[in-house]
């Protein structure tokens, strides 16, 4: 009996060491992604699910190792703070200030942000101050509309679907006319690039016509098992089709982030946060 608590109390230590070291350090993740309608080749970094973590003061370490790739664009798939009542958005705003002194920044919101500004005598002003600020600072922050860049051939949407789409325990079918009322028809001769926060409807997103999909959310599905990947989803699902990695679906592509930080549940096991580049090439 006391071998069989030893055992226990050794693997308990070792998860526990695992999570503290997960939680506080990130991995690179490179993707390569061919769309022959792209004019030149582009490298993108896509951050997402930060939730106000910082990686050494300011996210010095995080800075760091973008500057060292040196990115042409920054692409952020939303929830960089935690809607908590009372909570800041300091952290977010200055990393994502810092980014855009650098670099074009493209921000499309997740269900945290989203929350916050349908909800202001909950959250008070945070989501205006946050949105005004890296504003600003020159980010291109999209709502349910799009930024075409023709020297690349390409639009970038920012999708912000209704909150009942984020329900827990079950998944609402999308309707393709749903995105084309959000976000109008897109064009196929050009390149069609969608910051979606939520992966669960990559198929709707295909469907209407993206080209490359970007999102985060699943967190990776906090603890990752072999072969059985993300263990479980936001929403509450075990084992999770999209937990991270990149997807394909009639001609769209979906680059998923692990994303970097964690929220409610302070847990990442065998699942560090996640910087992804993808090199973005017509050839």
């Amino acid at each position: 009996m006391a071998v069989f608590f030893c055992v226990i109390a050794f693997f308990l230590f070792f998860f526990i060491v695992v999570m503290i070291l997960d939680c506080n350090r990130f991995v690179v993740r490179n993707y390569r992604c061919r769309k022959e309608k792209l004019k030149k080749d582009v490298k993108v970094i896509l951050l997402s699910d930060l939730h106000n973590k910082s990686f050494g003061k300011g996210n010095a370490r995080l800075l760091k190792v973008i500057d060292q790739i040196a990115p042409d664009m920054i692409l952020i798939a939303g929830d960089m703070y935690t809607s908590a009542a009372g909570g800041g958005t300091e952290t977010a705003a200055e990393l994502v200030c810092t980014l855009a002194k650098r670099y074009p920044v493209y921000y499309g919101n997740g269900n945290h942000e989203q929350k916050t500004r349908l909800f202001p005598r909950e959250f008070s002003d945070m989501y205006r101050k946050f949105s005004e600020k890296i504003a600003e600072a020159g980010v291109v922050h999209l709502m349910n509309e799009k930024v075409s860049l023709p020297n690349l051939n390409m639009d970038i949407y920012g999708l912000e679907i209704d909150r009942e789409y984020y329900q827990k325990f079950k998944e609402i079918k999308m309707e393709e006319a749903y995105l084309e009322k959000l976000l109008g028809k897109p064009d196929k001769d050009r390149v069609s690039l969608l910051i979606a926060h939520n992966p669960d409807y990559f198929k709707s997103y295909a469907a209407w016509g993206a080209d490359l999909v970007v999102s985060g959310h699943v967190h990776g599905g906090l603890m990752r098992l072999p072969v059985l990947g993300g263990v479980i989803s936001p929403a509450i699902r075990l084992f999770p089709k999209y937990d991270g990695g990149a997807f394909k679906e009639r001609d769209a592509v979906m680059i998923l982030g692990r994303g970097l930080g964690t929220h409610t549940l302070p847990v990442r096991i065998f699942n560090p946060g996640e910087l992804v580049v993808i090199e973005l090439t017509s050839k």
